[in-house]
């Protein structure tokens, strides 16, 4: 499956989140409202995905997790917040680097109209 088509399946999915639940609650309700969402459309996922963290070449042994990853390919990144700042959309591209993954979805439920909470975020690193 291309990236496109992943982060078209994974934003029809959320926005129906947002209609069901609207703006204001947890980021872990709508991490996990979105999860169900995804396993009712048989979109392969993993919840709270461990990507490592290396340093020239050492694994630290430290490491993030990636709110969900979308078939193996996208990352995406929930936040429930008045605005998003410059540094979540920072942070989600450094997810993508470490985790080498190509594109991820910063997207913020705390809006009114959920096309406007949503970012897509190229990993200009990534190679096919």
């Amino acid at each position: 499956m291309f990236p496109n088509s992943i982060t078209g399946q994974v934003v029809d999915a959320a926005i129906d989140v947002h209609r069901f639940l609207g703006p204001g609650l947890l980021e872990s309700v709508y991490e996990a409202a979105l999860s169900k969402e995804l396993r009712i459309r048989g979109i392969d996922h993993v919840r709270q995905k461990d990507i490592h963290v290396a340093y020239k070449g050492e694994d630290l042994g430290l490491g993030f997790r990636a709110d969900i990853l979308v078939a193996d390919t996208v990352v995406v990144e929930i936040k429930s917040v008045a605005e998003i700042a410059p540094i979540h959309q920072k942070q989600t591209l450094n997810y993508l680097k470490l985790a080498r993954k190509p594109v991820g979805l910063l997207i913020n439920f705390n809006v009114p109209l959920l096309k406007d909470g949503i970012t897509r975020i190229l990993n200009s690193e990534y190679r096919l």
